[in-house]
């Protein structure tokens, strides 16, 4: 690689930065624009493609050549404390293993609360008026002229039609008040989702490899004949003997869905097309029925598997790793905060607590695809990667708030 002086480097990083200054007031055709000059000046620039190669290599774990210049001996002295990290490392995995332990201890002290929260929800219990007493916040009170008019609203509604029972599409509301589950849900999954009941979490027992299990119990219904439709998550407790430097607490490796039997012409995850197909000799045109997947929630029980080789195409690979997220969110988030996420306060807090190094692990992630793509020579792949890379940088800038907290390119 050639050496860029001072000046070239500064307008090089200048170049890369300058997706920072897109306004917010851009449209989103503005943002595809600049975003489709930006990567076409950095496919066309050598020396930019420098840059990005030299700040590209400083995303991976290479050694610096501080410590390929140790003396020997202090080379070994390194090795000695990488040897403890590993034992760091080790001692770890039994503290989440103990938290795992916690997590089962404390299900079982929850779910008496959960049970009478069923109830509730399907109308198996009718709260008393002590347990219906609630003094919201100060900042959540209603004035008490839009309290008595909810009141009259709501006295007329009783004239026009029975009381509900229970709460009438709890769990459905939740899921359509989550982004991060809405976009899973289509509308010919709704009338389904109706018939939700209740979603449990199950861990695994003491001695066993940890896991958990997400449960989802529905009631009667026309669609199929399951009770329960169950989504079991594997997860990986200790450190990775080839890579234990990246322990940083459990992960999943691994889910397996469960067998839906649908009801004959229910099974919303699939859809049948007709295509015409012309005859090339006779020229006649026949119309051929086919079967195909089809979007829906319910794909959800259906994940891709994971070859004994633990080689993914990247569809795949995109598909398992938001299901791992949704699996983690409804264990940690959905399950015990339901009746938060059904009002929605819950949204608000969780908007909060999003940061912008999200955006940041996503771009790095990116570019260390571009890295790969660049060494196999790929350009087009590349080219691409780029621009989907800009175009998200640009789009994190405009959501940004007025606050100079936002993503710095790597």
């Amino acid at each position: 690689m050639a050496d860029i002086d001072n000046k070239e480097q500064s307008e090089l990083d200048q170049d890369l930065d300058d997706v920072e200054e897109v306004e917010e007031e851009e449209t989103g055709e503005e943002t595809k624009i600049k975003a489709r000059q930006l990567t076409v000046q950095m496919m066309q620039n050598p020396q930019i493609l420098a840059a990005l190669q030299e700040r590209l290599d400083g995303l991976v774990e290479t050694p610096t050549g501080y410590i390929e210049s140790l003396p020997r001996v202090v080379k070994r002295r390194v090795n000695a404390l990488k040897n403890l990290q590993v034992k760091c490392a080790q001692i770890e995995a039994k503290f989440y293993e103990e938290v795992h332990d916690l997590e089962r201890k404390y299900a079982v002290l929850y779910q008496p609360l959960f049970d009478k929260r069923f109830e509730i929800i399907n109308a198996i219990y009718e709260p008393t008026e002590e347990e219906c007493e609630w003094k919201p916040d100060e900042e959540d009170e209603i004035s008490e002229e839009l309290k008595e008019k909810a009141k009259i609203e709501d006295e007329k509604k009783d004239e026009e039609k029975e009381d509900p029972k229970g709460i009438p599409e709890f769990w459905l509301t939740v899921f359509k008040n989550v982004d991060l589950l809405s976009d899973m849900v289509q509308e010919h999954d709704e009338p389904i989702l109706k018939h939700l009941k209740d979603i449990k979490v199950k861990f695994s027992d003491a001695g066993q490899p940890m896991s958990f299990v997400l449960e989802f119990h529905f009631e009667p219904n026309e669609y199929f004949t399951n009770e329960v439709l169950t989504k079991t998550y594997r997860m990986r407790s200790e450190p990775d003997d080839s890579d234990p430097f990246s322990f940083d607490g459990p992960e999943i490796m691994g889910c397996t869905g469960c067998q839906i039997d649908w009801k004959k012409g229910k099974n919303v995850t699939l859809k049948t097309i007709k295509k015409k197909q012309k005859h090339k000799g006779r020229g006649t045109v026949r119309t051929v029925t086919k079967t195909v997947s089809n979007d829906s929630f319910f794909n959800f029980f259906a994940p891709p598997e994971v070859p004994e080789s633990g080689d993914l195409d990247d569809d795949a690979e995109a598909i398992l790793a938001a299901d791992f997220e949704i699996g983690h969110f409804l264990r940690e988030r959905i399950i015990p905060r339901s009746v938060l996420y059904f009002t929605g306060e819950a949204i608000e807090d969780d908007d909060d607590d999003v940061s912008e190094s999200e955006s940041c692990a996503e771009i790095i992630c990116m570019m260390k695809k571009v890295k790969k793509q660049m060494r196999k020579g790929k350009k087009k792949e590349m080219r691409k990667m780029i621009q989907t890379m800009t175009q998200r940088r640009i789009k994190t800038q405009q959501s940004a708030s007025s606050s100079e907290a936002g993503c710095m390119w790597p």
